[in-house]
């Protein structure tokens, strides 16, 4: 059977990796140094046995070796939310260039397929709307958000380095906005904070004036785009998001809606170098991959909703009570 290590693979996006490829009959080797990554996400596969998964604390800045053949490598390690990448500056830069390294250097001595999670953070604030892959960005390197920006923008550039002077065989997926059960619900990105803060009847918080726009895609066609792209032969860097974008103020009224809740809106200032607008191009990824994302969003909010009341420990109103869904 194929064999697979899944870096940062306790984390959110990692965590749903794994289950997909024990799916696809892979044997996985699920490797994180829980910074922000949770075996609670996991526990479920431990049941299977070492043949099939394996779980390994460990963190990939430093030298990274895996015993036996290894198939795929997916890099999925790094802080990804401005709270924790705020909060572990260094450890995303660390992770973003010598993680990536390190795993590069695996793949190539294992004569492995390496897919790199790239960000459309990439893009910074973007001046070309919407952002196709052959825009360059408009990143701010030394702003607070340039930490994971750079990071994420030097990985790439390291993953084309490998590909092209050592034949390492790469991809890259840069991910737009993704939601789903197993985000973290205090991880401080708009919607685990606007869905917490409803459930609990508290002001949503809107920063700025709530004009930003953002797209939300869900998780399982994340997934399904990630490995499709893994299996195809495109080399470059592809986009994978929903592009039904969506104002942040809107969104937060989506959000009081599908929750049923009663909260209103207040208003902060806004983070410095937080982008204006952000929706995938996805052309590329429907050319090549034969992928659009299939989730409405109203669809992956309720799927999502439950799972933060259970996070929350909020039981799911009766039937006709205010906040019951369809």
């Amino acid at each position: 059977m194929p064999r697979t290590l899944i870096t940062g693979g306790a984390g959110f996006l990692g965590s749903h990796l794994c289950d997909r490829f024990i799916e696809e009959g892979h044997s996985v080797i699920c490797m994180d140094n829980l910074i922000t990554g949770d075996t609670e996400n996991i526990e479920h596969l431990f049941e299977l046995g070492q043949d099939r998964f394996r779980f390994v604390e460990y963190d990939v800045t430093d030298y990274l070796h895996v015993n036996g053949d290894l198939d795929y490598v997916l890099h999925f390690a790094s802080p990804a939310a401005p709270d924790d990448y705020l909060e572990y500056p260094i450890q995303t830069l660390k992770v973003g260039a010598l993680g990536t390294h390190k795993a590069l250097g695996l793949a190539k001595a294992k004569d492995a397929r390496l897919l790199l999670a790239s960000t459309s953070e990439v893009y910074g604030d973007p001046l070309v709307h919407p952002q196709p892959e052959d825009y360059w960005g408009n990143v701010n390197p030394v702003g607070e958000r340039g930490v994971y920006d750079e990071a994420k923008r030097f990985a790439e550039a390291l993953a084309m380095a490998y590909h092209r002077y050592h034949g390492v065989e790469t991809r890259i997926v840069r991910i737009f906005n993704t939601y789903g059960p197993r985000i973290r619900v205090d991880d401080g990105r708009a919607l685990p904070t606007f869905m917490a803060q409803a459930l609990r009847g508290e002001p949503l918080t809107v920063y700025g004036d709530g004009s930003q726009t953002r797209a939300f895609c869900y998780v399982d066609d994340l997934v399904e785009g990630i490995y499709r792209l893994l299996m195809s032969d495109v080399s470059d860097p592809v986009n994978l998001g929903n592009p039904d974008e969506i104002t942040i103020k809107e969104f937060a009224e989506e959000i009081i809606e599908v929750t049923g809740s009663d909260s209103g809106i207040t208003y902060e200032p806004l983070p410095a170098d937080d982008p204006q607008v952000r929706q995938p191009d996805i052309t590329k990824a429907k050319e090549h991959l034969d992928w659009t994302p299939q989730v409405d969003r109203r669809e992956g909010l309720r799927r999502t909703l439950d799972y933060f009341r259970k996070q929350l420990g909020i039981p799911a109103p009766a039937d006709g009570e205010v906040g019951s869904q369809p």
